[in-house]
């Protein structure tokens, strides 16, 4: 699909911001389309099909979180929050409920843009990601993780990461580029119940860290998100 034909929503009620996106994504060879409350944006959604949704999460008429949750009932469309709320509750909340990506007010046009080909690419790219990612190979730089293998190797050598810390690691590469959340990575690693306490996977991520990272405190593939969860390098495959 070429970016002449790639449909963007803008559900956003500042008009100021939303032409400014609008013509923005429209100068960047996009088909942009406005709408400037929930109810709008939901019909928008089911009736255009999108190929990526800018959401604003303070719109009049319901909170963006509720047009998160109802989307991903029925589709896996990316979806770029932008929005002036900066906790990290807003931020994890929305992550958690499904968006792909979280860009605060304000931002750089060139910032937006990487972020949108971002969120594209990797819902291109995954029919299926568990099946994609268990098939394949990670890889940035001088770092793999080969699903295959259950390994993570580093200059071609065995990182020897421990079963949960290749669970970690594992997790962050299937959504390369992307925020996931602590709650999230909790989930995965010890199911529904597991605790909101983060010490045990700061104690696993530093573990991991010291294993891959040329410098842990410089770190060049896995990233802290304040707050909110981890990013890793986006996948160079």
């Amino acid at each position: 699909m070429s970016e002449l034909r790639t449909k963007i929503l803008i559900a956003e009620d500042d008009s100021g911001i939303a032409k400014f996106l609008k013509s923005t994504l429209t100068a960047s060879g996009y088909n942009a389309i406005m709408c400037p409350d929930g109810k709008t944006a939901l019909e928008m959604i089911a009736s255009h099909c999108p190929d990526c949704i800018l959401l604003d999460l303070g719109l009049p008429d319901m909170d963006g979180q509720q047009i998160i949750a109802s989307v991903r009932k029925w589709s896996r469309t990316p979806i770029i929050v932008i929005s002036a709320r900066t906790t990290e509750e807003d931020k994890a909340g929305a992550l958690d409920l499904g968006a792909d990506d979280y860009l605060t007010k304000p931002f750089g046009t060139i910032e937006l843009l990487a972020r949108i080909r971002t969120a594209m690419r990797h819902t291109r790219t995954t029919s299926d990601n568990d099946g994609i990612a268990l098939s394949g190979k990670y890889e940035v730089g001088d770092l793999t993780i080969d699903y295959k293998k259950h390994r993570a190797y580093l200059n071609g050598n065995d990182a020897n990461l421990t079963p949960n810390e290749f669970k970690i690691i594992a997790l962050l590469g299937k959504h390369s580029g992307q925020v996931v959340t602590y709650q999230t990575i909790l989930k995965e690693l010890w199911g529904p119940s597991a605790s909101r306490d983060n010490k045990i996977l700061r104690v696993h991520m530093a573990a991991i860290r010291r294993k891959i990272e040329p410098n842990p405190y410089e770190p060049i593939y896995i990233f802290t998100e304040t707050g909110v969860g981890y990013r890793i390098a986006e996948n160079e495959v």
